[in-house]
């Protein structure tokens, strides 16, 4: 029956490590015929155990019999006699939308531990340490296909690639030299989630260019360059891919890729957060941030002040990032200054008929870590 433990593995090395832990039945012995960490191997053989759980195999606990990918166990009544042993057992299952993230971002988790870890690139430059530039990029909708005659201009997985590219040099270029650079990647990077060209929640058909794995080879290589032009900049940078509504199952693998990619670069940090707000203090400056599909501008201090209370009360200037809307809109609420960013890509069909028109760009913003905010860059596809 260790064979289910094997049906569960995602990698080769799960399943090297799974083969070896039923030949010795000893983590310890793994680790030392393996040559590696044996807290590493402690760690693999939980998650593929708590994987095997998940699907209704457990033996210790005298599940043994399992249910297909995509379900999960509801519950598992067991009939016992006189002598203690099992003689009969219920197994009730369920498609359950928590318990399958939790299964996806295993899976992702699983998948990052074989990719190839990227070296360190030496920094040359001098960066004031009381500054922090942020690029924001949301909306951005790679994936997406929209035609000029309909939305005023063409957007396609090509289009998108250049526009970024060109405008993130430009904010990059024309910021100041701080020390620490912010890659807020605000959600809905992704135009569609899946293999299906519809919304993950509900359901809303897409204008799609191509096939999902196009996008998300499109995507990779967008934000590592992405990446790489703000360590030419800056001495540290941080990356944050935030949960949108068309791609809440794409910022958690984007979130653990770039945790994996970047394990050996320690001027990164990617910021690892499983609720959809995240935080980022600078000195005396706080900074907020939320996709903007699940709470409205006007309630997100309250929330923040309420969800991170000692960064709220450690800190003079407030302010909170969003996007969703597709505008620029910034206003002060109860503390805390709350901006709304514009999207770079093109109105789809849906926006044009639905009589949405707003600017296209995207800034790079300056803080102090004393004063806030300082400087504003802009930039709009037709500047580059």
């Amino acid at each position: 029956m260790q064979n289910n433990l094997l049906e569960v593995c995602k990698t080769d090395r799960q399943r090297e490590v799974v083969e070896a832990y039923i030949k010795y039945g000893s983590a310890n012995k793994v680790a030392i015929e393996l040559n590696c960490n044996r807290r590493g191997i402690d760690k693999m053989i939980k998650r593929i155990k708590r994987l095997a759980a998940l699907q209704g195999y457990s033996p210790d606990h005298d599940m043994t019999r399992t249910v297909p990918d995509g379900f999960t166990v509801k519950g598992v009544s067991t009939y016992y006699n006189k002598d203690g042993k099992p003689t009969g057992q219920w197994v009730k299952s369920r498609a359950d939308d928590d318990r399958r993230a939790e299964i996806i971002k295993e899976a992702f988790a699983a998948m990052a531990e074989e990719l190839p870890r990227l070296e360190p690139i030496r920094y040359v430059g001098i960066g004031n340490d009381a500054l922090l530039n942020q690029y924001t990029i949301t909306d951005f909708h790679l994936g997406m296909l929209a035609w000029h005659k309909e939305g005023g201009a063409d957007w396609d997985i090509k289009i998108a690639e250049k526009t970024l590219i060109d405008c993130f040099k430009y904010m990059v270029q024309s910021s100041p030299n701080a020390k620490t650079g912010f890659i807020c990647q605000l959600g809905d990077f992704l135009h569609s989630d899946g293999l299906m060209p519809v919304t993950p929640t509900s359901g809303h058909v897409l204008d799609q260019d191509g096939r999902f794995s196009k996008m998300v080879q499109s995507a990779i290589k967008l934000l590592r360059a992405v990446v790489d032009i703000a360590l030419t900049k800056h001495e540290h940078v941080y990356v944050l891919m935030a949960e949108g509504n068309h791609d809440l199952a794409s910022s958690v693998w984007l979130r653990v890729m770039f945790q994996a990619l970047y394990e050996n670069e320690p001027r990164i940090t990617v910021i690892d957060s499983e609720l959809p707000y995240y935080t980022h203090r600078h000195g005396n400056t706080m900074l907020a941030f939320h996709h903007g599909h699940l709470s409205r501008n006007d309630s997100l201090p309250l929330l923040f002040a309420s969800q991170y209370p000692e960064i709220w009360g450690a800190t003079k200037k407030r302010y909170c990032h969003t996007g969703h809307r597709h505008h620029v809109e910034e206003k002060e609420h109860s503390g805390m200054t709350v901006i709304q960013h514009a999207t770079l890509s093109a109105r789809d069909a849906y926006a044009a008929r639905g009589g949405w028109i707003s600017e296209r760009q995207a800034q790079s913003i300056t803080y102090h870590s004393e004063f806030g905010k300082v400087a504003t860059n802009t930039v709009t596809p037709e500047m580059v």
